[in-house]
Order: structure tokens, then C-alpha cells, then sequence
């Protein structure tokens, strides 16, 4: 079967490279760091933190979607659109030196598979962090979010469940941060693997 790859809209990518605050450190080597979890997990907080250590990109896709589409359908031609685009801006940071934080559920294989070629073409550090957190808190967030609350993932309990059934093992040596218990150690060592410098205590 022949898999028709989704076209790159140019004006997308300059839209969310535009959004992107990509002023952090040019480092020698670039670096990718690939988060990976279920909705209300606590992606978005580990990326904040990870772009305060380190200055790094970071694209988070609920953000981005709402940028690109005021009216979301949550289609499979969206998010194929969107992610092109995403990935596309990836590739533009990277080739400049630039460390990348991905706020996405990436999930699935097939998701991660473009992110690995990606790296591995601009020889970046590649870091896979699987957030977690126990379902009964995940439970509790999804139920606290407002429907007001446009900075956050729309994401609901009726998602979450359908995406449980969408976790496939993580083949690559990687992290995990628990969000129910303090974060703060083993952001410092994903940070140190960036090449990053602690902030000042």
C-alpha cells in the first residue's frame, strides 16, 4: 500500500516558527527532546521547566493547533496537517542548532519514527521523557479543567480512555518523570544530557 505523506504548508510552519520562542542557546550540537504521554499527564509543566533550564523551543501541539485552526474538528486530515507542519519547524530549528522541546502525546511508533529520522539527519542529541502520573490524578485534572480555560489541552476523560489503548512500548532508553512526586532531579539530568547549564540557586 502507498502511504501519501501529508503536504507541508509553508505558511504554517512560519506561523508556528513565529509563535516559537527559539532565542535560547545555538549549541554545537542540536538537541530533540521528544516527550511522551497521556493527556493531563503533566507534558506541559515538564516542558515549561525544561525550557527554563535549558532556553529551549518548545512546541507544544494542543498550543499550536488552536493557532492553526480557530475552528478544530480533531479531524484525521488536521492533525496530519498539523504535524507535518510541526515537524517541519523541527527540522528548520534543528538545522539551526537550536534544542527543541516536543509537548505531544506521541504515543504511537509511527508518531515517534519521523522524530528519530529527524535527529539522526542533524546528528542531535535525541531524548526520549515519558511522563507519567497515577490515573486517579489524571482523572482529577481532567475533571478540574474549565471549559474557559483556552491556554490547556481540550482534551476529556472520554480521550484519555480512548488514547490508554493507544500506548506502545518505548523501545529507546529514556526517562520518566513522574508528575505526582517532585520533578526537579531528573529534569536537572535531562538538562545536563542537553548540554545545559543549571540555573543559578
Amino acid at each position: 500500500m502507498i502511504v501519501t505523506q501529508p503536504t507541508v504548508r509553508r505558511d504554517d510552519v512560519a506561523r508556528i516558527l513565529a509563535e516559537v520562542n527559539a532565542d535560547g542557546p545555538q549549541r554545537q550540537r542540536p538537541a530533540l527532546v521528544v516527550l511522551v504521554g497521556l493527556p493531563a499527564s503533566g507534558k506541559s509543566r515538564v516542558a515549561g521547566e525544561l525550557r527554563e533550564r535549558t532556553g529551549a523551543a518548545v512546541l507544544e501541539s494542543d498550543a499550536l493547533r488552536r493557532l492553526l485552526f480557530p475552528q478544530r474538528t480533531y479531524s484525521a486530515g488536521e492533525s496530519q496537517q498539523l504535524f507535518a507542519a510541526i515537524h517541519a519547524a523541527i527540522d528548520e530549528l534543528l538545522s539551526e542548532g537550536a534544542t527543541v522541546v516536543l509537548d505531544a502525546t506521541n504515543l504511537a511508533e509511527e508518531e515517534r519514527t519521523p522524530l528519530r529520522d529527524m535527529a539522526a539527519r542533524w546528528d542531535a542529541r535525541l531524548v526520549f521523557v515519558r511522563v507519567t502520573a497515577p490515573d486517579s490524578l489524571i482523572r482529577r485534572r481532567l475533571a478540574n479543567r474549565s471549559v474557559d480555560d483556552v491556554d490547556g489541552s481540550e482534551a476529556d476523560v472520554r480521550v484519555y480512555e480512548r488514547m490508554r489503548s493507544r500506548i506502545e512500548k518505548l523501545p529507546q532508553p529514556h526517562h520518566i518523570v513522574d508528575t505526582s512526586q517532585e520533578i526537579g532531579p531528573v529534569l536537572a539530568v535531562i538538562a545536563k544530557e542537553l548540554g545545559a547549564k543549571e540555573r543559578a540557586s
